[in-house]
């Protein structure tokens, strides 16, 4: 963490039912993304917030700490066609749409660079899925990434150390337990 707050004091803010202000988040989110968060303190981060919620600014500036955390990719020097549109899953058994959704997007003129996960339990997530077909890339390069954008509308790829790293500092490996780890 880089702040003067201490983590626990920006936990005990959550606990007691107060707004985290957008640079507490992106500490928070540094913390996570750093190492220099224990899985203690993300557990109780994560607790304070299921159990308080969070607000429409919270989340907003949750989801802008995330992908502020790494390289943020622009697609307008593309000149694409059509519009660039993003779906983003919050979980669930079966992973249901984005198989289906992007390419269908896509066959309506549509562009959708999608940055996936990995399950978190015992039915595995898109890149699980995406992973047993052999050659499939979860983490080409960024210009192989646009390159398939812009050539097949749709490409689905994984967080990496410059993409999105704090989401991949969050999302545990299919193989170790259901918990926020470093340990990949």
């Amino acid at each position: 963490m880089r702040s003067q707050a201490l983590p626990q004091e920006l936990i005990r803010t959550k606990r007691d039912g107060q707004a985290l202000s957008p640079e507490a988040i992106r500490e928070l989110v540094g913390g996570i993304s750093d190492g220099s968060l224990s899985d203690a303190q993300v557990g109780a981060l994560a607790m304070a917030i299921f159990l308080n919620g969070m607000s429409a600014a919270e989340t907003v500036a949750l989801t802008e700490a995330v992908r502020d955390s790494g390289e943020v990719l622009a697609w307008n020097d593309l000149s694409l066609p059509g519009p660039v549109l993003d779906k983003h899953s919050t979980g669930g058994v079966g992973d249901l749409v984005s198989l289906v959704l992007g390419p269908w997007i896509a066959a309506c003129g549509g562009y959708v660079p999608m940055v996936s996960g990995r399950g978190l339990g015992h039915t595995g997530g898109t890149l699980d899925k995406l992973e047993a077909i052999p050659g499939y890339d979860i983490a080409p390069s960024r210009e192989r990434f646009r390159t398939l954008v812009r050539e097949a509308g749709v490409a689905i790829v994984g967080q990496t150390a410059e993409l999105a790293p704090a989401d991949r500092s969050s999302t545990p490996s299919a193989t170790l337990p259901p918990r926020w780890s470093r340990c990949r």
